[in-house]
């Protein structure tokens, strides 16, 4: 048969009687492969784009990074991985010096020391940790999908003062226990955060459904650097052995190193889903600029050490006993909320309750949120001058919810907000849309409560 039949034919310039009938590569990278059908009717495989070395390039990244990297992981991923894996080297240095201060602490080397004291001691510290990994976990577990960054530097800080804890212990014989017990509970806690977050990193940077892979590969990394870490430790331990001040020195430097590491690892990260803070920044920018900010911007303005500073507590997910007190006031907050897959409430003008209906989905999550923030830009700028973009419509409504605030007309103010939020919104969603934001799911820290009531007896009111 022809071979014209398929497409345009290459011919190659070395031999006119050879014609190019495929050609193929691997992923991005410059592995190719070219299919040459000779006159005879024989296919020849020929590999082109071979550099030297290529082979030993080409094991490593199948080793140590995802199948189908770069394509198959986020774009931020090389960037993080290198930072990680630079706080990985860090910790595992300091880790020994730990290691070393606490087992001179049990004994080691002590010839009054008993083995029996030593394992109390060490099933003390294990046993304080596991009741405090189980209790941060109960306390802390929805917060670390939402500020995933937030607690990931978090776990990293605890980690260095427990080190620091384990250092100074030895100098406090009478309370070497209770102090490593101490610095137990900070490491469960640097476990539970740190395993946590990075499950929710891994699931932001696998784009191709290979969570696994990336996991697998990201453990890989880290198995090499504490190798590497090993290797050192190894050097240092002796030179350290009876030298304080070299051992708090060496801390103090890697310890330095660590924070810096981590700092960059998290602001490197772009995440496109909307977290309460992330969204509070969108929505600030937009009333003001009439501008979305993209993920990488709204990102790069994301707190990674302290929470977001706001005007007003945002809670999501709310029983309908923290914002209805009175009948009247439940027929009030329908006729008001005429989305009516969500009641928003202020019990205060510091608070603001949104109840979710059981049929709520993550775009009323969404919706709820960008009211409640319409809220809180307005009581956030009630005493200076209102600065909402001309781009923005009803501004006439901003002027009155500034009026409301001040008077503590709490109802009117959710009233004119839901009016004023419905005609902005369809305009700040096609925005987020546009600039790449996922709206599919969100980190917005819904609780668990979900209500039901009648949405036919809800007012006819536009809703959005």
């Amino acid at each position: 048969s022809n071979m014209a039949d398929v497409g345009p034919v290459k011919v190659a310039l070395s031999d006119m009687g050879e014609k190019i009938v495929c050609e193929e590569h691997y992923g991005s990278d410059s592995l190719k492969q070219r299919y040459t059908r000779l006159d005879n009717g024989t296919l020849v495989k020929q590999a082109t784009g071979g550099q030297r070395f290529s082979s030993v390039i080409q094991f490593f990244r199948s080793v140590f990074l995802p199948q189908g990297y770069p394509e198959s992981v986020s774009s931020d991923y090389l960037s993080y991985q290198i930072w990680d894996t630079v706080q990985a080297f860090c910790s595992s240095i300091t880790g020994t010096l730990a290691t070393q201060a606490v087992l001179k602490g049990v004994g080691v080397g002590d010839e009054t020391a008993t083995a029996a004291g030593a394992t109390i001691t060490w099933i003390l510290r294990d046993g304080t940790g596991m009741l405090g990994r189980i209790l941060f976990a109960w306390i802390q577990g929805t917060s670390l999908d939402c500020d995933a960054k937030r607690w990931r530097l978090f776990a990293d800080i605890v980690n260095d003062f427990s080190i620091f804890l384990e250092l100074v212990a030895p100098a406090f014989p009478l309370f070497f226990t209770g102090i490593v017990c101490v610095a137990g509970v900070g490491k469960a806690i640097v476990g539970v955060s740190g395993g946590a977050t990075r499950a929710a990193l891994t699931m932001h940077q696998a784009r191709r459904d290979n969570m696994a892979d990336v996991s697998a590969k990201d453990g890989s990394q880290e198995t090499l650097v504490n190798l590497m870490a090993l290797l050192a430790g190894l050097v240092v331990t002796p030179m350290v052995a009876d030298n304080a001040m070299l051992t708090w020195f060496l801390f103090f430097v890697f310890t330095c190193l660590h924070l810096f590491a981590n700092y960059n690892a998290v602001t490197c990260v772009v995440m496109e889903t909307l977290n309460q803070a992330r969204l509070h920044i969108l929505v600030s920018h937009y009333l003001s600029t009439g501008v979305v900010l993209g993920p990488a911007q709204g990102n790069a303005q994301e707190p990674v050490v302290f929470g977001q500073k706001k005007s007003t507590k945002i809670k999501l997910g709310s029983p309908l006993s923290s914002i209805i007190h009175r009948a009247p006031d439940l027929d009030r907050a329908i006729h008001i909320n005429s989305m009516g897959r969500y009641l928003l409430g202020m019990p205060t003008l510091t608070d603001i309750n949104i109840v979710l209906h059981q049929e709520s989905s993550h775009m009323d999550y969404i919706k709820s949120c960008f009211q409640a923030e319409v809220i809180d830009y307005v009581i956030e700028h009630r005493f200076s001058e209102l600065q909402v973009h001309p781009s923005i419509p009803n501004f006439k409504a901003f002027q009155s919810m500034v009026d409301q605030a001040n008077s503590k007309a709490l109802w009117d103010l959710a009233g004119t907000s839901h009016d004023a939020a419905a005609q902005i919104f369809p305009s700040f969603h096609a925005g987020l849309e546009a600039a790449g934001w996922t709206t599919g799911r969100t980190q917005l820290g819904a609780d668990e409560w979900r209500a039901t009531w009648n949405l036919h007896e809800i007012s006819d009111k536009k809703s959005f």
